[in-house]
């Protein structure tokens, strides 16, 4: 995914989410490029990269990196990309909202954000 296309996402989630104090990323060309900086230096966003070969210290993506690649890229043969685009917004909108997670103490993010601020860890 080239850096623009990144940026322009990220511009979006922030909209949508507000604004990172950093972001921690691998070594990838997209992360290390020019532009990807200057866009993180002009947000006041510090990259904070992990050391290249040691892929567990981003292990929140690693991770999800290998649950959709078990889940949708292993487990169907595709006919066209938009097929693929189809089930990949599908799976993420399963997994971003549905989904209990480890994290959230077994629960789906809609039913933790619903719990009183003093019951969240």
């Amino acid at each position: 995914m080239p850096a623009q296309l990144v940026t322009r996402l990220l511009d979006r989630i922030m909209r949508e989410k507000g604004k990172p104090k950093r972001i921690r990323t691998d070594n990838g060309p997209e992360f290390i490029s020019r532009e990807f900086r200057d866009w993180c230096g002009a947000k006041g966003i510090k990259v904070q990269y992990i050391q290249p070969g040691r892929p567990m210290q981003n292990g929140y993506i690693e991770r999800f990196n290998r649950t959709f690649r078990e889940n949708i890229l292993d487990a169907y043969l595709f006919e066209d990309i938009t097929q693929v685009q189809i089930l990949a917004e599908e799976w993420m909108q399963d997994y971003n909202y549905n989904r209990p997670h480890d994290a959230l103490n077994g629960k789906t993010p809609a039913e933790y954000k619903a719990l009183p601020a003093a019951c969240r860890h």
